[in-house]
């Protein structure tokens, strides 16, 4: 009868939920720059802080990344579950069709559509973010943006609450002038200090050494595998601090990327190819009729006149006529790929590099050099310029594994985490990730 009664209440336990895990309080993702998934799946890389919660969690051995497959365009995908056509953030830096300087998508307000520290800063959660791209005056409690190549005076300048920026660096360095955001670590040790001073309900964090380690190396080499081993530190220093914060177990930590990595052997310019043809004449002048914005491992073509079939027809032809040779180095990508993937909507079409290769702006000189070190932006349908996701935490499902999925279903999944509203999303989240989903 004992026997009867107690699987009869834990049969009621179990249909009121109360078994179940509870849902996040706390949901914590961490971007690593460059994060590809053989970091944590081949043990070649010293990723044991990653490895254990992939092992006591979930992980996703693919996750597709936008096109261009660079930063800022993933990073804002991440947080708002839509792609670049609707968020409007399509580069890293804004094309100038005058060949000036390109200056970074810096400001929250450049995106077009609500983010998830919107909604969760609405339902009253304390929001918090740490070198995030297109962040600045954000809705965060705690913000440091990425703000690109604009300096550390705008980094310091845009920092919230006002004065936190000063603060961290006598808090957290001891009265250093400069924070150094190269290490992995340092942005992890700000991290620990926002949770321990305010343990946000969310909170976003980009960490970037692995980045700049492999645009310099190529996907291996001991630079690489310090940069590495400095971001599983930093996940280290993390988790620590969540103990420390007795918000451990309450915790999801999403350890994730913006895209993968490949090495560069050769360069091309496509551009020497359209001043060539008449195309390019004087961009700071206005004389030219067609030219591509080189992002990386992928080029886009730009005309003066958008109407202008000839002219991109004519690009066309030009990129036909080179030899095999030549052309084993780039896809033309069509305006009707871009249409169904949802990217820029102001080009006539893109090209995507091949077998090793990079793209250059330049308009003169030779049209194809060597190469070195390595890029991305690639368009996101080959493996190496997929990035990862490590899960771990209440409410995911352990063990579970995704074969493939897309940054754009980040956010639904945080949404789900923190049971908060949020618009229509582009983005699902992956079958058997989540418990009871």
């Amino acid at each position: 009868m004992k026997k009867t009664i107690t699987l009869a209440f834990f049969a009621v336990l179990m249909i009121t939920g109360q078994l179940i895990a509870q849902p996040a309080k706390h949901v914590i993702f961490l971007t690593i720059d460059g994060f590809r998934p053989d970091f944590y799946l081949d043990s070649e890389w010293k990723m044991l802080n990653i490895r254990a919660l992939m092992k006591d969690g979930a992980y996703a051995k693919g996750v597709n990344s936008v096109f261009p497959s660079v930063t800022y365009p993933s990073h804002t995908t991440i947080i708002t579950g839509v792609q670049p056509v609707k968020h409007g953030i399509y580069y890293n830096t804004i094309f100038t069709p005058d060949g000036a300087k390109q200056q970074p998508y810096w400001q929250d307000s450049s995106i077009h559509v609500p983010t998830i520290w919107k909604a969760a800063k609405e339902k009253g959660m304390t929001v918090a973010s740490l070198y995030w791209p297109v962040s600045a005056n954000a809705p965060a409690e705690y913000n440091i943006s990425d703000v690109g190549s604009m300096g550390d005076s705008i980094c310091e300048q845009y920092s919230s609450p006002p004065g936190f920026y000063a603060e961290v660096k006598k808090e957290v360095f001891g009265g250093v002038d400069k924070i150094d955001k190269g290490k992995n670590q340092n942005i992890a040790k700000i991290a620990a200090y926002v949770i321990k001073k305010s343990r946000p309900a969310l909170m976003t964090i980009h960490v970037f050494t692995t980045d700049g380690a492999q645009h310099n190396a190529g996907r291996h080499g001991i630079q690489v595998q310090e940069a590495v081993a400095d971001a599983d530190a930093a996940v280290g220093i993390l988790i620590d601090a969540l103990k420390s914060a007795g918000i451990w177990e309450t915790t999801v930590l999403l350890v994730g990327g913006d895209h993968g990595f490949y090495d560069v052997k050769k360069t091309i310019s496509p551009n020497v190819w359209l001043k060539g043809a008449g195309l390019i004449n004087d961009l700071k002048t206005g004389d030219w009729k067609a030219q591509f914005n080189t992002v990386g491992g992928s080029a886009f073509l730009y005309l003066k006149d958008p109407s202008d079939k000839a002219t991109a027809d004519k690009v066309k032809a030009l990129l036909e006529a080179q030899p095999d040779t030549t052309k084993q180095y780039y896809r033309i990508i069509s305006r009707v790929q871009l249409d169904n993937g949802g990217y820029n909507p102001n080009i006539a079409f893109a090209l995507t590099a091949e077998h090793d290769a990079a793209f250059n702006a330049t308009t003169t000189g030779v049209a194809i050099t060597s190469g070195k070190g390595g890029t991305h932006g690639h368009f996101p349908d080959t493996k190496n310029i997929r990035t990862g996701l490590v899960a771990h935490g209440p409410g995911i499902r352990k063990g579970a594994v995704i074969d493939e999925m897309n940054l754009c279903d980040m956010t639904p999944i945080m949404v789900k985490l923190l049971g908060i509203p949020f618009p229509k999303v582009d983005g699902k989240i992956p079958a058997g990730l989540l418990e009871n989903d």
